[in-house]
């Protein structure tokens, strides 16, 4: 096994350890994925202020996000086909982030259902991630499900009407069911460990849909379902319904203009995220830790404000806190660490984080990070708000 010490070293074994098409479609941008990159280098250009003598005990990096306590401004984000990454793979996800003491959220297309994964944390509380489908009687349910699981917040994603178009998913075949390749069938059975532990499982379809809708009993009829089913005629008044079907913490994922901000404020929901659904959607659209500066600005003392997208250290998760966000959420850094390992590599992935946001903010001056803010960065090296 090799020394893991980064969310690189655990992507490479990944890559080797989970099928390309299920690796793929975790890692890939929609069209030239110009988004998907400028996610992750943007933060790269963004420099920090080192400073010395400064007295360095008694760390902290415990805060809140929508009232909640966490060890750090970290949640894992909504990833579909999770449980096609590992077998279980939601479960596991879940179980790292409650030991760890982060937030864990669910995806509406997970592979595990919202009662698996309640049963299988002990009915730990997690947040649950809702797409707008048209069968609107099917989402009321969904959410009387997260209601009943004890779920403590709402995360409804709002940049996926209708779907970006991701050249390697349809070159690898992957849909619902998939249509492999004869490549992609060989790749299958060069992955020997993937393919126990889904022997090892039952747990193979869409558990929060397969089941729960009329007429669809296995992946087939879901795959006609689901080609029907996103509803590009989402809008503000579908929000306000949601919000009162649901009733408690409600946070907006996908806000990327100011415009939309104001408009998220106004829906009365607790918390939006700059989200540019990790470059999967509108190709050319700003990276979100460039987005992030301008939004605060405009309605961050009336909104908590979080943001996701190009997370891959400690240190992305301190320059974002710095340029206002309250938390931040990861999606491929915690699949890295699902691939590589299973339960055992979201931990890894988890602490890795945590000890490089730890070190940094102490490097750059403060022990605790509820003191961080954009004194820490180099100025003229970050976005800032246009005036």
């Amino acid at each position: 096994m090799p020394v893991i010490t980064t969310i690189e070293d655990l992507r490479v074994l990944a890559k080797k350890r989970v099928p390309r098409m299920f690796y793929d479609y975790a890692d890939s941008g929609s069209w030239t994925e110009s988004t998907y990159r400028a996610n992750e280098s943007d933060f790269q250009s963004i420099k920090l202020r080192q400073r010395v003598a400064v007295n360095m005990e008694n760390r902290s990096t415990a805060t809140q996000m929508i009232g909640q306590h966490v060890a750090m401004p970290v949640a894992i984000a909504p990833t579909g086909l999770t449980g096609m990454q590992h077998a279980d793979g939601e479960i596991l996800g879940a179980r790292a982030a409650k030991k760890f003491g982060i937030p864990f959220t669910l995806s509406t297309m997970s592979i595990c259902s919202i009662e698996d994964v309640s049963a299988g944390t002990g009915g730990h509380p997690f947040w649950f991630q809702l797409y707008v489908m048209k069968d609107r009687d099917f989402i009321e349910r969904l959410i009387d499900r997260a209601k009943a699981a004890n779920c403590s917040a709402l995360v409804l994603t709002l940049d996926l009407q209708i779907l970006g178009q991701r050249h390697k998913d349809l070159k690898n075949g992957l849909s619902a069911p998939p249509k492999p390749t004869l490549a992609t069938i060989l790749n299958l059975m060069t992955k020997p460990r993937w393919g126990l532990g889904m022997l090892g499982t039952r747990r193979h379809g869409f558990g929060n849909i397969v089941g729960h809708v009329k007429g669809v009993e296995n992946m087939g009829s879901l795959s006609e379902w689901t080609a029907k089913q996103f509803d590009p005629g989402l809008n503000w008044g579908d929000v306000e319904w949601i919000k009162k079907r649901w009733g408690g913490k409600l946070i907006l994922k996908g806000i990327q203009d100011v415009e939309d901000a104001k408009l998220a404020v106004n829906s009365g929901a607790d918390a939006l995220i700059v989200s540019n659904h990790g470059g999967r959607q509108l190709d050319g659209a700003e990276s979100s830790i460039r987005a992030l500066p301008q939004i605060v600005d405009a309605v961050g003392s009336r909104i908590e404000v979080h943001m996701d997208g190009g997370i891959r250290s400690g240190q992305d998760v301190l320059k974002a806190r710095a340029l206002g966000a309250k938390g931040t959420y990861i999606g491929r850094s915690f699949l890295y660490g699902l691939g590589a390992m299973g339960e055992e590599g979201v931990t890894k992935a988890l602490q890795i984080i945590h000890r490089e946001l730890d070190l940094t903010m102490a490097f750059c001056g403060h022990t605790n990070i509820e003191t961080v803010d954009k004194g820490i960065l180099l100025p003229g090296t970050y976005p800032v708000a246009a005036p």
